[in-house]
């Protein structure tokens, strides 16, 4: 990946495209000399006009298609640029978040432990606040849904709360919690508050 202060080289022209611009130009270019000799000759007066009329299409041929090509260029070094910050970007986020989830699983298995978990009852928490219904965490752990629904309660019990929907929220609380002076002075308004 080029860094992103760098210059990018521009792409190269495209063959055929470079290639109809050499000709169009050279084109005119013997087309303007065929001119200047006929009218030394004193060849007819339409005929001068026609091929004058040739050369001026066959440059300012050349001439767009060379701006077209240069236009597009620029913009494939600006595309370029930006998918190299937005790479950047992703990858700085990418390593932002490992850290956060990192530190957040960190600080699940730390409460599991607080709570003195089994090793069944973390994995089947775990997949609660994954978001899986009984009977997923049943076939992911190749045990009975009873099962599963027992565990759960279990853990319920032993963290105190009253089911799936206290255990996401007791991690999640303080995940969603606003930017410090969004909500004011009094800080985030209680559950029982009007």
């Amino acid at each position: 990946m080029t860094p992103t202060n760098a210059h990018p080289e521009p792409p190269a022209l495209p063959s055929g495209l470079l290639f109809a611009i050499v000709v169009l130009t050279l084109v005119a270019v013997l087309v303007g000399t065929d001119l200047i000799l006929d009218g030394r000759s004193g060849a007819e007066p339409l005929h001068l006009v026609l091929e004058g009329a040739l050369m001026v299409l066959s440059a300012g041929a050349a001439a767009r298609l060379w701006w077209h090509l240069r236009r597009a260029r620029r913009s494939v070094v600006l595309l370029e640029r930006d998918v190299g910050h937005a790479r950047a970007e992703a990858a700085r986020w990418r390593d932002e978040t490992s850290e956060l989830l990192d530190g957040l699983g960190a600080s699940i298995a730390r409460q599991f432990d607080r709570w003195t978990l089994t090793d069944a009852e973390r994995s089947v928490a775990l997949l609660l606040l994954k978001g899986l219904s009984h009977r997923e965490v049943a076939r992911v752990r190749q045990t009975s849904e009873r099962t599963v629904r027992q565990q759960a309660r279990n853990v319920y019990r032993k963290a105190g709360l009253t089911g799936r929907s206290e255990l996401s929220a007791f991690f999640l609380e303080d995940l969603l919690l606003p930017p410090t002076g969004l909500l004011g002075e009094e800080g985030p308004a209680s559950p029982s508050s009007p």
